[in-house]
Parts: structure tokens; C-alpha cells; sequence
């Protein structure tokens, strides 16, 4: 269906692919993988033609189309209903069904029979397209993305980026386009709200590219796994677990096949001094540079995990009761959060807050940190309590001007120079690249430097709103290193079912204006959940 071959491209003076191919067929579930930077979006944009190659070619067979949804749909504003963008999937049924209207009041004013054919023709045609349950259809993707019946026909302009990103997702889904290109689809999504996009795409019937970071997520929906590395694509036939599986084996065969060559190597750069050095023997030695000449080199593993050998201290202990909500209720104008909810967090508790969104989870956490009031009750911090609040806000509140180093340096006196780069090292800032410019780095780049500032900050309290937003795998398994061997306690809204299962000792979920409380893992929840649904 789509294919790529000997694709060259560079962005600004950096090459990100180098004669890289790839096809796709028309059932193919693509999970696209790599690390920040390593050109995933830039590929979708190559596919849909808003970039041109360098070199190579980018082929869509005829007849197929393509649907793409990218962050850009954020910033998306329009008076029109939720109901009405979604249903601009069905453009060319509702000029269909317009053009029916206007000849069934011509048929009344005037009956004539050749209009009464084209009438039937229209009714066929809209029928076959599916254009009498096209508003059904719609009512059933925007509700499985999160919205109630309600929230249909309020404009689409009153809703925040994430819940308009989901709109643009459910026009996507109906459009049912040959190939659809998702780029992290579930940043803004929580938990359900994926679950129902995973159904979509498991039972969607043509081709698709993923760009996630959510490996649950990819496990779920992906029958490939095509890897961004070395500026070719690598593609794995199976889910994210068989791709770790493979994978691993490859580096193996790759280490293997690379000690074998530097042994051969070595054998016929011994032998160039040894025949070198005689005039008899001048031929042989060419012979065997010849041969070292042909060879094609095989690269060693590079080995990118990253294990954290550094504890993030807080500067002083607190009490055994860390935080204590006493009967809170808490709404905004005449929507009710929570109402007389009871908690207590306990020293050394790793809580993960989940549940849908608009349900007050960010709420909670300002709550806590002291941001917001409540209307009643009383939230109580213990003895020694000291708090770091991490938000997605906060890049914003970067110093545009500073490099990492000067950014993160200001936050704790007591880190010298070389603390600070082997923290910054682990956050895969290395060597020079401390002083970049806050103002030229990503938006997970952004997302690391402000974690960073938070977890040095020693403070015994963390409330950590989204961390894992904008972050790759490997920036998500140093966070969740980091929090596991984090001194303090942590409470983390997160809908990343990988990173929760990780970190979280105990789940609280905001239902019915209460806040539920589960000790345990987000598996055990889960498999709870289905135990008591049953």
C-alpha cells in the first residue's frame, strides 16, 4: 500500500535517515518507536507530503488515502459543536443529503419523474455510504473518547486542547481513511479513554502508524514495531513485548558477530606488519589490507539503558503521617469535585491518582500543595512536610536565556558541579549538552530539565502531575527508577498503565465526588476491578 524506499532527509544540518526503507501493507498495525529526536514525526509529515525527501522515494498506492492527527490539532478552535466537527467525517454524505433536500422541495413545488430517479439515486447512494447512521456512529466514538451526551452540541471552542484533540480523533476514526497516522494519540487521554481508543483500533479494518510511548498501549494495538535507529527503520513482527524479546536477541547476535570481527581484525593487521615488513612478501600484505579494506564493519552494541546510581535525598524526614484530607469538598461554580472525602498518606506511600479526566485529579494535587481551597474540610500536612510540585505548566516557566546547567544548578546549593552532570547524565543531558539553550530544547527535553529541578529540590513530598507526558520509554524508565528509589512519598497522576504498575504501592480513584482508596499495584486493581465486575 505505502512504500518507502532509500529515504534520505535532513533536518536543518542533522541527518535522520540515510537510504531507509520500508513498506506497508494494508492490515499493518504500526507501533513507530525511538528516541526523542530520532525522527518519528518528521516521517509522518515526509508520508503525507508536507515534507519532501532529500533522496529516495515515498509511494501511496492509488486510490488509498491518508488520515493523519498530530498535536498541531491542539490549538484547533471553532464555534461549531463537538457533534459538528466530528461529523465533518461525513462531508461528502452531508452534501449528498443537501442536495436531496433541495430536489425533494423542488419534487413538491414542481413533480417531475427524471427528478424522482435522481432522488432515489441520492437516498441509494447516501444509504450505501452509511449516511443514516452516521449521527449514531458519531455519538458512539465521542462517548467512548469521554464526552456525555451533554457535552454534543456545547462549542468545541469551549473545551481545553486535550478534549478538543479528541474530537479531531473521533472525525479521524469516522473518516475510516486507508492509512491513518496517529501521533501520541494518548497523551491527553486517560485510562478509559484509551482502553476505548485501543477497541477502535484493534476492530479499525485498514492500515495504521502509532507514534506512542505507552508500551500497555502498543501491546495491545500493534501486530509490528518499526524502531527509528541509526536512520533506518528496523521493523519487529509482533507487540511491544516480542519487539523487547527480539530485540534483545539481536543485540546478542550484534555483540557476537562484533567480537568475532575485531578477532579477524586483529589476525590480518598482524599479518600487514608481519608481510609488510619484508619485500618478499609485499604482495601478500597488500592482499590482506585489500581484504580489511572490503570488509564491512560490524558497529558493538551501544547499550542505552540507564541505570540510576544516584538517591534523590530529601533534606529532612517527615512525620508518619505525611498528609491528612479530612471531610474536603471542593467545586467550581456548580460543578461538584469532591465532596466530604477522608484520606490519609502515609510516609514511604507511592500513590498513583488515575481515574477519567474532568473527575478533579489535578484538582486534588493543587489541593495539597496549597494552590487551591477547599470549600470544606481541612487538609493537613505533617510534621516536616516539605513539598515539590511538578505540573506540565511549568516549562513554560523555564528561563528561556539559561542553559540546562545554569537552570538546574539554582535549585540545590548544596550539588557541586560534577552532582549536578551525573544527574543531568541520567536524564540523557551527557556531556556538552548541559549547555544547550532551555529556548532550542523539545518539549520532553523541557519536561526532563523541570523534573530534574523538582527531585533535587529535597523535598519529602512529591506530587507529580502527568511526569510522563511528552517523555520517550527510556526518559519513562529513568522517572520510574527515580521515584522507586525515591526516599520520600509520592502521589503521580498518570495514565500510563506501565509507568503506574511501576511506581504506585496504592491507587486512589476520584468516583462519585469520593476518593477510593486501593492498597496495592494498578494490576492488582485491575484485576480486582474485573473480579468485582464480573
Amino acid at each position: 500500500m505505502l512504500s518507502i524506499e532509500n529515504l534520505s532527509f535532513y533536518l536543518g544540518n542533522k541527518q535522520l535517515y540515510m537510504n531507509a526503507s520500508l513498506f506497508i501493507k494494508p492490515k499493518d498495525k504500526i507501533g513507530l518507536i525511538g528516541y526523542n529526536g530520532a525522527g518519528k514525526s518528521t516521517l509522518m509529515r515526509l508520508i503525507t507530503g508536507e515534507l519532501k525527501p532529500d533522496s529516495g522515494s515515498i509511494n501511496l498506492q492509488k486510490g488509498f488515502n491518508i488520515g493523519f492527527l498530530n498535536q498541531d490539532h491542539l490549538s484547533y478552535k471553532t464555534s461549531d459543536s463537538v457533534r459538528q466537527v466530528a461529523m465533518t467525517a461525513f462531508n461528502d454524505i452531508i452534501l449528498l443529503e443537501k442536495k436531496l433536500s433541495e430536489i425533494s422541495k423542488r419534487i413538491e413545488e414542481n413533480y417531475d419523474e427524471e427528478m424522482l430517479n435522481e432522488m432515489l439515486q441520492l437516498q441509494e447512494k447516501i444509504e450505501h455510504l452509511g449516511g443514516y447512521d452516521m449521527e449514531t456512529k458519531t455519538e458512539k466514538v465521542l462517548a467512548g473518547m469521554g464526552f456525555g451526551k451533554d457535552d454534543f452540541d456545547k462549542p468545541l471552542e469551549h473545551y481545553s486542547g486535550g478534549w478538543r484533540m479528541r474530537v479531531m480523533l473521533a472525525k479521524l476514526l469516522l473518516q475510516q481513511p486507508s492509512l491513518m497516522l496517529l501521533d501520541e494519540p494518548t497523551n491527553h487521554l486517560d485510562i478509559e479513554s484509551i482502553k476505548s481508543l485501543e477497541q477502535y483500533l484493534i476492530n479499525f479494518e485498514n492500515a495504521f502508524i502509532v507514534i506512542s510511548h505507552d508500551r500497555a498501549f502498543l501491546n495491545n494495538i500493534a501486530n509490528k514495531i518499526v524502531e527509528v535507529e541509526n536512520k533506518v527503520f528496523v521493523s519487529y513482527s509482533g507487540n511491544y513485548d516480542f519487539y523487547e524479546k527480539e530485540k534483545e536477541k539481536n543485540k546478542d547476535i550484534q555483540q557476537q558477530a562484533y567480537e568475532r570481527q575485531q578477532k579477524e581484525i586483529e589476525h590480518i593487521k598482524t599479518n600487514i606488519e608481519r608481510f609488510g615488513a619484508k619485500a618478499s612478501k609485499a604482495s601478500q600484505a597488500k592482499s590482506w589490507e585489500k581484504r580489511l579494506e572490503r570488509m564491512d564493519i560490524v558497529e558493538p552494541m551501544q547499550n542505552k539503558e540507564v541505570k540510576i546510581k544516584f538517591t534523590f535525598d530529601v533534606t529532612q524526614q517527615s512525620g508518619k503521617v505525611v498528609v491528612s484530607l479530612n471531610n474536603i469538598t471542593k467545586k467550581y461554580d456548580d460543578v461538584d469535585i469532591l465532596e466530604s472525602s477522608s484520606a490519609n498518606v502515609i510516609k514511604g506511600d507511592k500513590i498513583a491518582l488515575i481515574g477519567a479526566n474532568g473527575k478533579g485529579k489535578s484538582t486534588l494535587l493543587r489541593l495539597i500543595a496549597g494552590v487551591e481551597q477547599c470549600q470544606k474540610g481541612d487538609i493537613t500536612l505533617g510534621h516536616n512536610v516539605t513539598i515539590g510540585f511538578y505540573t506540565q505548566h511549568q516549562l513554560d516557566n523555564l528561563n528561556l536565556e539559561n542553559n540546562i546547567f545554569e537552570e538546574v544548578i539554582g535549585v540545590n546549593a548544596e550539588k557541586n558541579e560534577q552532582e549536578i552532570r551525573k544527574i543531568c547524565g541520567m536524564f540523557l543531558f551527557k556531556k556538552d549538552d548541559i549547555y544547550k539553550k532551555i529556548k532550542v530544547l523539545s518539549g520532553g527535553e523541557k519536561a526532563r530539565v523541570t523534573l530534574i529541578k523538582v527531585l533535587l529540590l529535597g523535598a519529602n513530598l512529591l506530587l507529580l502531575d502527568e511526569p510522563t507526558n511528552h517523555l520517550d520509554m527510556l526518559s519513562i524508565d529513568i522517572l520510574a527508577q527515580a521515584i522507586t528509589q525515591y526516599a520520600g512519598t509520592c502521589i503521580v497522576v498518570s495514565h500510563d498503565r506501565f509507568f503506574v504498575n511501576r511506581v504506585a504501592n496504592k491507587i486512589w480513584t476520584i468516583k462519585d465526588k469520593k476518593l477510593k482508596e486501593y492498597l496495592g499495584t494498578y494490576k492488582e486493581f485491575e484485576e480486582s476491578n474485573k473480579c468485582t465486575n464480573k
